[in-house]
């Protein structure tokens, strides 16, 4: 099981308390970012050493993955990281559409100025990160996935809370670590991104889930693409 020389806790927030929530923490970060591969067996005794604790809070953290998506159980064979196929990759940005869509609209309606404030600075963190590089890390990295990510919590809705930050949000970080998906997109989708913010600014959620639709269909079609040119190249 390929796993990191070398792991830490350090990506997990302070606040967390408890060994289980910690293991969780770092083992979700380390399916999500590639360092246990995608469709690898889990070894308990191995990722015991490696964390420094003992089974019961690794099973803990683990059943926890696979209520989240990340990991699957099979009888007779344990516990492995899950392997999605390119088109189930796909699906789940058409389930992101109509759901971002309303989180956007929502949004428009319970954010207050505050709250639009730091998405500007967001916003303004990215466009200096882009600069540096190109665009490719707004993807390859949490850059975008964390625009979304505070705009779905904007939306005061804890049902699509739950559906987009918990069970949808890793896995489209981990497909963009895992698959390689340096896009070129990234000065497009922080414009994108303005736009966006100025119609929850306004209070419009009409416009605010028409532009959001329309940006999660856009990040679509370029996976799309880039998926066909991967096989083409294989």
């Amino acid at each position: 099981m390929p796993v990191a020389a070398e792991t830490t806790m350090s990506s997990c927030p302070e606040d967390i308390k408890t060994i289980p929530e910690r293991v969780f923490c770092q083992l979700r970060e380390d399916i999500v970012e590639g360092r246990i591969s995608a469709g690898s067996r889990i070894s308990e005794a191995e990722l015991a050493g490696r964390y420094g604790t003992s089974r019961g809070p690794l099973r803990e953290a683990i059943s926890q993955l696979a209520a989240v998506g990340l990991v699957e159980r099979r009888p007779n064979v344990g516990a492995r990281v899950i392997e999605l196929s390119s088109k189930q990759l796909l699906d789940v940005f058409h389930v992101r559409e109509a759901l971002e869509g309303t989180a956007a609209r929502q949004a428009a309606e319970r954010m207050d100025a505050a709250a639009v404030q730091q998405l500007r600075d967001t916003l303004a963190a990215h466009e200096q990160r882009i600069g540096q590089d190109g665009g490719h890390t707004y993807f390859q990295e949490s850059g975008d996935v964390d625009f979304h990510y505070r705009i779905i919590q904007g939306s005061g809705n804890r049902y699509l809370i739950k559906l987009l930050c918990h069970d949808l949000y890793y896995l489209v970080r981990m497909y963009r670590c895992q698959f390689g998906m340096r896009s070129k997109r990234g000065p497009a989708a922080l414009k994108e991104h303005g736009a966006i913010v100025d119609a929850i600014a306004r209070g419009d959620g009409d416009m605010a889930e028409l532009l959001m639709r329309a940006h999660v269909r856009a990040s679509r079609a370029n996976v799309e693409q880039m998926l066909m040119e991967k096989v083409e190249v294989n």
